[in-house]
């Protein structure tokens, strides 16, 4: 990651109240965007500073400039020590974003039961970013200074993979347009075209000018002319020169158009060479890492089987060597595709309209899992266990599109719009399969569906508070020897997941205390019964009984009423009395002098359409998991357990887990712990509730009585939490203990017995 572009979309500096408003010099001169502050408010200084909050400074954002606070009454400061002055002085932390749109989602992250979000929702300018960035969204037409040879690794995999067939196809082709006789010109363009393909690297394919060029190029020995040699060609004789070879070219593509070689070249060379060019670049598009073939591909299909082959040339660029470096000499004549490089490692950070390249990849799949789950129904193609694989990986991106849209809709609406989206679409991704599953449980008369829900339900509450900390500080942590963050912040969701696991496990600890065991299947190895008995299923009185229905059916209403109300009592504390632990406070300063078109990739009603859609796939995808779900509960040897708390879980929080590790990368571990940790309140204090009141509404038989194994591994991994996130600091061996713990309670799952019946 050292040679990574560092692009940190803020940069944080600590100052006293007196000064918060005015402008660092240093700042003004570093920034190259507009910067909207947005403000922190925090009691500590020095050792607390949030470092964790600092981003790798950049060319755009400023630095983390000298830490001092001071009160108005007091002669005092500190620097790099707590002190007890400075913890009643309030200090401000300043948050630097690149427009007021970037400012208000970066403020959302930082409040209490908004999806935390890690990638721009605005474009940022190509200008402004590292030559690393900019290589990645070029056309591939520009020649380049290029050291070192050209027989990497990554070349040579590019000729096994791709380079082979498609000159073998570009001299069949070749072949029979010698044969055509009329297409003889394109046959040439075919076999110098092959021998491009089979290795494109450091040539050049380019459109010759039409009138000639001087070059101010000279290679070794040649005459140079005279420095004071006056220039006859007045500039309307050069502007008269460009018009006639512009009127000259496209007299030339217009004659292009009405030969009939060029119709003949269609119908046997380009349609079949589309199709070999397409294949290669979808291809080299899924695997990431090749898109630079993706590109050169792609613009063969759209710029160089158009043009005239007497228009094209392929040319190696001539080096001068100097003492210093080497030097290209410029061709004389337009370049149409230039590459060097088959992989580059950096695409992993390629987006198309802000959508990560893995998610744009993983689309398909939702087309194809909806293809064979609606259309084959009588598994004729694709077997159940197939059409649960490709349903369950289809949410991915699907969750990943409704995360995008949240924030965009967040970032360009108010407060309370806000407030209503994270609200109502945050957790649609999980509720919409435990509402589907409940409902196909419940047609089925089989209460596996029931268990696996609640085994989900306790995988998600064990993964965001074991797992997804877990992983960011190990992942963090090796890049950062040690990290910080905001200790009250975290307190705020500690304090209410200790409310919510309570709550929520509260009616199975009651019935354990005041129920009846019951054991099934008991023998006696002894002859006349006098021995203990051997029973292979215990478990507390049923549901039908008194005791249920007039203590513990009560108690799980009551609990779903006191959650959501703690819920709320959470928002208000960390929104509004007590919002300065939290950074919801924007200021409209900005940097003079820059300019504020801010392009925005999804405006708030196209992220509303795509919401709404993305959330009819995510159902529809959730009713074919729901479907080809009872195979494996039946069949497989996985205990049901297991495939709850993992793949049913975990792999909707994908994008969760990917957020968390990027924050923990530019050493905000605070919002690393705030993603996990948001999502573990939202499974307690609001899915659950609304769980249990959709059976209410519509009887699913779904119930807050949870196994031992569920109840004691939830309890013990928020007290685990709690312990680890005590003293406001972490490193990678706290880290590494909260997966070791997670990855053995995994185990423990893996080897239970599933329920009887399942």
């Amino acid at each position: 990651m050292s040679e990574i572009e560092q692009e940190p979309e803020l940069a944080f500096r600590r100052r006293s109240t007196q000064d918060a408003l005015t402008p660092s010099p240093s700042q003004s001169l570093r920034s190259e965007a507009p910067l909207y502050s947005l403000s922190l408010w925090d009691r500590h200084c020095g050792l607390h500073l949030q470092t964790d909050m600092m981003d790798t400074p950049s060319s755009l954002t400023p630095k983390l400039f000298a830490v001092t606070c001071s009160t108005p009454t007091h002669n005092h400061s500190c620097e790099g020590i707590t002190c007890p002055h400075c913890l009643m002085t309030t200090t401000k932390t300043t948050l630097l974003a690149e427009n007021e749109v970037e400012a208000q989602k970066l403020a959302n992250n930082y409040k209490f039961g908004f999806k935390k979000w890690k990638s721009h929702v605005t474009q940022r300018p190509l200008e402004d970013r590292s030559a690393i960035v900019k290589e990645l969204y070029s056309d591939l037409n520009v020649i380049k200074q290029y050291s070192g040879s050209l027989f990497t690794l990554g070349n040579l995999l590019y000729v096994l993979l791709f380079g082979w067939w498609v000159a073998m196809l570009y001299l069949i082709i070749a072949i029979l347009m010698f044969v055509t006789v009329v297409g003889i010109p394109h046959g040439k363009l075919c076999c110098s075209l092959a021998g491009y393909y089979f290795w494109p690297f450091g040539k050049v394919i380019q459109k010759p000018y039409l009138y000639p060029r001087k070059s101010s190029v000279r290679f070794y020995g040649e005459d140079i002319p005279d420095a004071t040699a006056v220039e006859t060609t007045s500039l309307l004789d050069v502007a008269e020169r460009i018009g006639d070879a512009s009127l000259h070219t496209t007299s030339a593509e217009v004659k292009y158009w009405h030969r009939p070689s060029t119709y003949v070249w269609f119908l046997l060379g380009y349609l079949p060479l589309v199709l070999v060019h397409g294949l290669a670049s979808f291809i080299a598009w899924i695997l990431v890492i090749t898109i630079p073939v993706a590109k050169l591909n792609g613009r063969a299909i759209a710029v160089i089987l158009l043009i005239p082959p007497e228009q094209l040339q392929i040319r190696q660029p001539k080096r001068v060597k100097n003492i210093s470096s080497n030097t290209e000499v410029p061709l004389d004549g337009e370049v149409v595709l230039c590459c060097y490089h088959a992989m580059n490692f950096y695409y992993y950070k390629y987006t198309v309209v802000g959508i990560n390249v893995f998610a744009v990849n993983l689309l398909p799949l939702v087309v194809v899992a909806l293809v064979l789950g609606y259309g084959d129904t009588e598994n004729r193609y694709a077997s159940s266990h197939v059409k649960f694989a490709l349903s369950v990986i289809a949410i991915v991106p699907l969750s990943h599109y409704i995360g995008m849209a949240i924030a965009s809709i967040s970032a360009q609406s108010n407060f309370a719009v806000g407030a209503v989206v994270n609200a109502t679409f945050g957790s649609i991704t999980e509720l919409t399969f435990y509402i589907t599953a409940l409902i196909k449980g419940s047609h089925k008369g089989n209460k596996c569906y029931e268990e696996v829900v609640k085994s989900a339900l306790t995988g998600t509450l064990l993964g965001c508070v074991l797992f997804i900390p877990g992983i960011s500080m190990v992942i963090g942590g090796c890049k950062h020897q040690e990290q910080r963050f905001n200790s009250r912040s975290a307190g705020v969701s500690s304090a209410l997941l200790f409310i919510s696991v309570g709550g929520v496990f509260a009616p199975t600890l009651f019935s354990k205390a005041y129920g009846s065991l019951i054991c099934q299947g008991c023998t006696n190895s002894t002859q006349n019964g006098s021995g203990p008995f051997e029973c292979s299923d215990c478990h507390f009185s049923g549901l039908q009984n008194a005791l249920f229905h007039s203590h513990v059916q009560p108690l799980i209403y009551t609990v779903s009423i006191l959650l959501p109300a703690s819920y709320v009592i959470g928002l208000v504390f960390a929104l509004k009395t007590h919002n300065h632990i939290y950074d919801i406070h924007i200021s409209d300063r900005h940097v003079s002098g820059h300019s504020h078109n801010v392009v925005i990739h999804w405006s708030r009603w196209r992220a509303v359409v795509l919401l709404i859609v993305a959330t009819v796939f995510m159902s529809a995808c959730a009713e074919l998991v729901s479907e080809h779900i009872n195979p494996l509960l039946s069949n497989s040897a996985i205990s049901t357990y297991f495939l709850g708390v993992t793949v049913l879980a975990m792999v909707p929080e994908l994008p969760e887990i990917v957020n968390g590790i990027q924050f923990a990368l530019q050493n905000n571990i605070s919002l690393s712990l705030e993603v996990g940790s948001s999502i573990a309140v939202q499974v307690c204090m609001l899915q659950i509730p609304i769980l249990v009141l959709f059976s209410v509404i519509y009887p699913v038989g779904f119930n807050l009585l949870f196994s031992d194994l569920h109840l004691w591994a939830s309890i013990f991994s928020v007290i685990l939490m709690n312990y680890i996130f005590m003293d406001g600091k972490c490193d990678y061996f706290q880290g590494t203990a909260l997966v070791v713990v997670y990855l053995i309670i995994m185990s423990m799952y893996f080897f239970a017995p599933s329920q009887s019946g399942c």
